[in-house]
Formats: structure tokens, sequence, C-alpha cells
């Protein structure tokens, strides 16, 4: 990918979750092609463990005060967006922009844009039955935006089919959106030891991770369960079948994945996934919801369950933490799996997105300067 020496690339992405995680893995395989990265923190300012995901040349972190678009759903905030964003483009004179996100794309920029469908509120509320409140002002307003970004970029990307999908039945886009697996690094050997326990990770208090279903079954299950990530105090009570660890930093979490057994995820929604892909690559069993986009990605190498039925999440691992021939089978299968999956497949796939829309912009340029010649 030597094509991408000195290519510029503006990307923004939230250092919230999993697309930091997304973003900064990416980053960096595309700052080992040769591109020249700018990414711009968007919500919160990433905390020192997160920034240290960043690698050591080839990336330049620019912290903003942006908002979420989900947690800005009036739009408050555009006006400022658009003048800080806007005026950096005019700075770094980006090949191309990359948006984590999907209002931003609304934008009058220069370079081709390309939209990432990460997660959306509505797809979040259809698949957690609540949704309500989306008929309020705020949220139509935050939908109509969502749509316009979608329409306005050169090519949008869903993680996975089920996704796309989902996101085709919300929005109903009229520009190209593609599928670009997300990607995590691959090892030559699945760890060969493990301990007894398993591993969860997500927000406690979010409806769509569904943990407090998983610490429900924890309560009768013979090895401990241990759920990285952050908790709203009133979803402590939720816990009694489970041990809290906190937002970890993301070196400490894949430790624990090396160690861990098995790694349950009952999820109601995950466009995709990536602490799954991550906990795969390190050699856990995985016990998986039964939903679209974990068969997907998952089908014949986790053992799946009605994420609305605890009884039957709790047989499973139950079963599964008895039977240690079961467990080493699903252990390498989710291991063999998840080499289809690696970060630099991933990164490869979007440098010649990049070009495919980079080029032919050139061209054009190149020609009208002709005729003005």
């Amino acid at each position: 990918m030597n094509r991408l020496s000195n290519f510029r690339i503006l990307m923004t992405a939230d250092a919230l979750g999993g697309v930091w995680t997304y973003a900064t893995g990416l980053a960096s395989i595309l700052a080992s092609f040769g591109a020249d990265i700018h990414l711009v923190s968007m919500g919160p300012k990433p905390r020192a463990e997160r920034r240290a995901m960043l690698p050591a040349s080839g990336v330049q972190l620019i912290e903003s005060d942006l908002a979420l678009e989900w947690q800005d759903p009036e739009g408050r905030d555009l006006s400022h967006a658009r003048e800080f964003l806007t005026a950096l483009e005019g700075q770094i004179r980006p090949d191309v922009v990359h948006l984590n996100s999907f209002r931003e794309a609304t934008f009058d920029w220069r370079a081709p844009v390309v939209v990432v469908a990460h997660s959306c509120v509505n797809s979040w509320a259809a698949a957690c039955n609540d949704g309500a409140w989306l008929s309020e002002p705020r949220w139509r307003h935050y939908s109509a935006m969502v749509a316009a970004g979608l329409d306005r970029a050169g090519v949008w990307i869903a993680p996975t089919e089920s996704f796309r999908a989902a996101t085709c039945r919300h929005y109903h886009p009229h520009s190209r959106g593609m599928v670009i697996r997300n990607g995590a690094p691959s090892t030559l050997e699945s760890p060969a030891s493990k301990n007894p326990f398993i591993l969860a990770a997500g927000r406690m208090w979010d409806a769509a991770k569904n943990l407090a279903a998983l610490a429900e079954a924890g309560k009768d299950l013979d090895w401990p369960v241990f759920v990285a990530g952050t908790a709203a105090k009133s979803a402590v009570n939720l816990c009694d079948g489970a041990t809290l660890l906190g937002e970890l930093p993301h070196s400490e979490l894949a430790s624990r994945m090396r160690r861990a057994a098995i790694f349950a995820s009952p999820a109601r929604y995950e466009p995709f996934g990536l602490s799954v892909l991550e906990a795969a690559h390190a050699g856990c069993a995985l016990v998986l919801s039964d939903i679209p986009t974990f068969r997907e990605l998952w089908n014949g190498a986790a053992l799946f369950v009605d994420p609305e039925d605890i009884a039957q999440l709790r047989d499973a691992l139950q079963k599964l933490c008895a039977d240690a021939h079961k467990r080493s089978r699903l252990q390498h299968e989710a291991f063999a799996r998840a080499q289809r999956y690696g970060s630099t497949p991933m990164a490869r796939a979007y440098a010649q997105l990049y070009l495919d829309l980079h080029l032919p912009q050139t061209a054009s340029r190149r020609e009208a300067r002709e005729v003005h010649a």
C-alpha cells in the first residue's frame, strides 16, 4: 500500500467506546502504509490510556469539544462543528475525510467523504423495543440529520451485512453503501492456558448490552463472572451475580481476555461486536445472543442463546463450564473464525476505497485545469 505514501486523511472518532478502538487500530495500520492521519476526537477528550492506543508516529491527535450527535439531537452544536471542521480541512487539505458519525457529512467538504455507520439511535431503539420517544421533535431532527449525512457521503460503510440492512430500513439512503468488516490484530496461535472464569465487556447501564441478564445468570454458576465497563450507580444493584471491574485500559482488558476461558455477550443489539472479536482472537469460547449480526459473523463457532431467556443463558454457561472438551473445541473454533477478521485486511479495504474515491476527483481537477489553460 505504498500508494498511500503522504496520503492525508482527516478522521473523526469519539473516545467513549469501541469506535475509538476501531479508529486507533485502523489509523495505526494506515500510518504503517505511509498515510498521514489527523484524528479528531469528538465528545469527551480521551483519557491517558486511550491516547496510549495511538501509534508513536503517523497519527496526529486533535482534541475537540464537539458534541456527539446522539448527545445533541437538536443540533445545537452543528454550527460550531461546521466552523471547526471546515477550518481544519482548509489547514490539512486532506485527500479523504473519514467520518465515524453521520451528520458531519452534511458539511461542504472539498475532499471525498466516507461515512462509517457504527450504530444509531433508531436501530438501537428498535432492538431494545424502546422507541416511543423517537417521535419527539429533537429525535426527528436527529433522524433527519443521519439520513442527510448518509445521502451526502461519497460512500457509507457498515461493519456487517445485518447492520447495512438495518441502516437501509431506517434511513433509505440514496448513496452507495458497502460492507467492510471490522478487524482486530491476529495472533499465530491461540493461548494454551485458560483460567476458569467468564468475562464480558460493555456498559452495564445499556439495555442493548443486556449485561444485567448475565449478572442474573451468574448467581447460580460455578464459575465467577467478571464484567469490564462503565456502570451507573443505579446498575450496581443488578450485579449480584457478577463482579464489576469498571472501565479497564485496553491493554488490561486484552490481558484478561487471554486468561478467560469463556467470553459472553447476551446483547440485544450489536452492529458488529468488536469486543467479541478481540475475545475470539484471545482464544475464548464464545456464548452469544442469537441476533443477526452474531449469526452472520460467528455461526458454527459459538454457542447461541435467546437474549431474553436468562435460564437458557445460565444453562449454556453452566454446561460449558463443566465440559472441558466442548469448551476447548469452541475456543479453537472461535480463534479460527477470528482469523477471517484481521485488522490488516480491514485497513487494506479502506485504503483501496480511499484511492478509488480520490483518484477520480484528482483526474477531474486536472481536466478542469487543462480546460481553463
